[in-house]
């Protein structure tokens, strides 16, 4: 790109590649980043959300620049819903619903596709249907198989969904043919046992997604944009192997396909895609494989949430275009705010799934922990105070609560001055980005630090706030957080070391090569990744403006990941014990916990399984059940079904749970004064920042108001009356 042409268009000098324009089909998109289809809940009104609801948040979106927006995805059946009383696009009437959210993204300078997905198995319903009769490891009912004429009934369907939805006002369709759904299902042998015109040989095997295709270009003409998602690494015994993921792209493109869109992973693979261990772009060399075999666009996804790394990726020619899907829930204005040279201004999404993922399969709204806002734009408003309504407000503890509710008060007009006797802010985050794989969280820190400079609010460090200080102030708000709980019936009568997990984190104390971890909980498991992680701790993001190759590489390894792709993409397992002979020698670790029962219960839907194959690699014992009764010169020693035992150990790390810390919190309120308390200060048990960090912005949005006062009766995610009808129809039901 010439710097003509970078001045041309406004583009920062440090994106040139991510800024030029790009011809798809009948469209120009304005630069090089689609916004990735993602399922919100948003595309249920009536359900989860209203039309006005899902056309705020894509527009905020296109308004943001965006090149292009793919939308959640839309059955073209009653078959193909994910759940009972799913959206479908099969009837005029059902397009019209969506002018709406067409007409919001092109008012605001946007494109839109609408996805078509056809869940197949992995819906979760009673009338599921399939290549075979294979139930989903994932799934709740065993599929019918389609019959060769319900096939080619089905192929009508996609071809109707993409004209209605063009009727609509989208601007292309994305056909959705991986992360194991209903076109995945008919490619591989894993999941297809035909043998008619659709089972059997690859070619026959592949006949669905050309055949979609050709339907839908018929059907909508050469002036519409037609997307396939083409799953090109399936991590699942049995996929597709590489010589067949390029046959299937080549007939795609062949078909009339505008534009491929990598796909990453089955749902049921055991393997990491998207949470924030995965290394940043780390499967767009998967992207790069295609690109010497089709001339179309290839668009990479996966883990690229920053302009720079979006950035090198298309230096690199890895890829034409950069999907970020859960990055504009973080930040909608991400691209706006890269074209303007202000990266430091970026809500970075940090992979952690709570709020987006998390929520979706637990049927909850989605959001973002960092971005509250996200999904709940017509709700969430920070709207500017009145001048006479602007207060003096004194925020204690800058944690991720105080953060929020310090920058989104002065954001609104406050006058606002943050304390902490800490000497930075960040509070638990400080601790959490140590640990290994969660690195990202530092980004956070970044984004509050230059939003507090942005809105003024008047920092002070390095202060314990007694009462008397805050005298002068309108409204107290304690975000003060938590304190680790001490376990008082724990005798130590030894020298064994007992720490808490802070002294570990913040590099207090070094733990002995013996450990036994008490509290198997977030932070258990936690402290247990980073006392068994061989090589460099630290909360550092090497080479963030890039892909780092040799972290992406150590990632593949780790994980078993077939570059070649053999079919599904997956090496062989190496036993779990199994260690190098040069490998450095490994910790003993000792996880606990009091229940019965299987560890890490309590830990995130969509990533709690990670956590404790990790544990599993590193050779962590796992104990349930076990009462704790003293330390000793030789260990821990616990009792288990009226036995006790000592396991020994050098270090005791306590992760048993915290208590809530706010001193000050009582004689403000005693005194009569104007006081909130918010995050771990409201509520202990394990650290909770998405609700700390929505606590902290829904105060701040309405803190001079008197409902302030009963701003948490309806937090973010919770469930609402709509959200109960759902869960007793996800319980039976007939498609509609």
């Amino acid at each position: 790109m010439s710097t003509a042409t970078v001045e041309a268009t406004g583009a920062h000098p440090q994106f040139p590649k991510m800024f030029e324009p790009l011809q798809v089909a009948h469209v120009t998109l304005r630069n090089r980043i689609l916004m990735g289809s993602m399922h919100t809940g948003l595309e249920e009104p009536g359900m989860f959300s209203t039309l006005d609801e899902m056309a705020a948040f894509y527009g905020e979106r296109a308004r943001g620049e965006c090149g292009l927006i793919v939308s959640g995805g839309i059955s073209p059946n009653a078959a193909g819903v994910g759940f009972v009383g799913a959206s479908k696009m099969s009837t005029k009437n059902e397009s019209a619903h969506h002018k709406v959210i067409t007409d919001a993204v092109h008012d605001n300078g946007g494109l839109i596709a609408m996805q078509i997905l056809h869940t197949g198995r992995y819906g979760y319903h009673w009338w599921t249907v399939s290549a075979s009769a294979i139930k989903a490891p994932i799934g709740w009912s065993i599929p019918k198989a389609l019959t060769s004429k319900e096939v080619y009934t089905t192929i009508d369907d996609f071809a109707k969904c993409a004209l209605l939805a063009k009727e609509a006002g989208y601007d292309g369709v994305e056909v959705m043919g991986s992360e194991g759904y209903f076109i995945n299902q008919f490619l591989v042998q894993r999941t297809n046992h035909r043998t008619d015109e659709w089972g059997g040989s690859y070619t026959n095997r592949m006949r669905l997604p050309v055949e979609i295709v050709k339907a839908a270009r018929a059907a909508v003409g050469p002036d519409f944009v037609i997307i396939f998602r083409l799953s090109m690494l399936d991590l699942v015994e049995g996929g597709s192997s590489w010589e067949e993921v390029v046959e299937l792209a080549t007939e795609l493109e062949a078909a009339g396909v505008s534009v491929l869109n990598t796909g990453i992973g089955w749902h049921e693979a055991r393997v990491p895609t998207i949470a924030t261990s995965v290394p940043r772009g780390g499967f767009t060399w998967v992207t790069k494989k295609m690109k010497e075999h089709v001339s179309i666009p290839l668009c990479t996804t996966n883990r690229v949430n920053m302009p720079g790394t979006a950035e090198d990726v298309l230096q690199s020619g890895s890829a034409d275009l950069i999907s970020m899907a859960r990055p504009f829930l973080a930040d909608p204005d991400l691209v706006k705010k890269a074209r303007e040279g202000r990266v430091d201004e970026i809500n970075t999404c940090i992979g952690c799934n709570q709020a987006c993922l998390d929520h979706i399969f637990v049927a909850k709204r989605a959001s973002c922990l960092v971005n509250p806002r996200a999904c709940y734009e017509t709700t969430l408003q920070i709207s500017p105070v009145a001048t006479e309504h602007a207060e003096k407000i004194a925020v204690v503890g800058a944690g991720p609560a105080g953060l929020s509710a310090a920058t989104t008060a002065a954001e609104r007009g406050h006058h606002v001055t943050l304390f902490d006797k800490a000497g930075e802010i960040g509070g638990q985050f400080n601790m959490a980005k140590v640990i290994p794989g969660k690195e990202e969280f530092q980004e956070t820190i970044r984004y509050f630090g230059k939003r507090l400079e942005l809105t003024g609010v008047d920092v002070r460090l390095n202060t314990e706030v007694r009462v008397s200080d805050l005298g002068d102030f309108d409204s107290v708000v304690v975000a003060t957080g938590v304190v680790p709980r001490i376990l008082k019936n724990l005798q130590t009568t030894g020298s064994t070391q007992v720490v808490s997990y802070i002294d570990i984190l913040k590099g207090k104390v070094k733990a002995g090569n013996r450990v036994c971890i008490v509290g198997a909980g977030g932070i258990g498991f936690d402290v247990a990744e980073y006392l068994t992680h061989v090589g460099p701790v630290g909360g550092k993001i090497v080479n963030k403006d890039a892909v780092d190759h040799e972290q992406v590489s150590a990632f593949l390894k780790d994980w078993n990941i077939d570059t070649d792709i053999s079919a599904g993409g997956l090496l062989p397992k190496d036993p779990v014990d199994a260690v190098a002979a040069d490998a450095p020698a490994r910790r003993h670790v000792t996880l606990l916990q009091r229940k019965k029962g299987r560890l890490g219960k309590g830990l995130g839907k969509t990533t709690g399984w990670i956590h404790r194959a990790n544990i599993k690699k590193h050779g962590v014992a796992q104990r349930s059940g076990v009462k704790y009764v003293e330390v000793t010169d030789e260990g821990l020693v616990v009792e288990e079904d009226g036995k006790r035992e000592t396991i020994p150990c050098d270090t005791v790390v306590l992760c048993a749970g915290q208590v809530r810390y706010r001193d000050i919190y009582e004689p403000l309120k005693d005194a009569k004064r104007k006081v909130f308390s918010i995050g771990g200060a409201l509520q202990a048990g394990e650290l909770d920042a998405k609700r700390a960090i929505d606590q902290g912005t829904r105060l701040a949005a309405l803190i001079e108001n008197a409902k302030a006062r009963q701003v948490f009766t309806q937090p973010q995610g919770s469930v609402t009356k709509s959200m109960m009808d759902f869960a007793t129809r996800m319980k039976g039901g007939s498609p509609s």
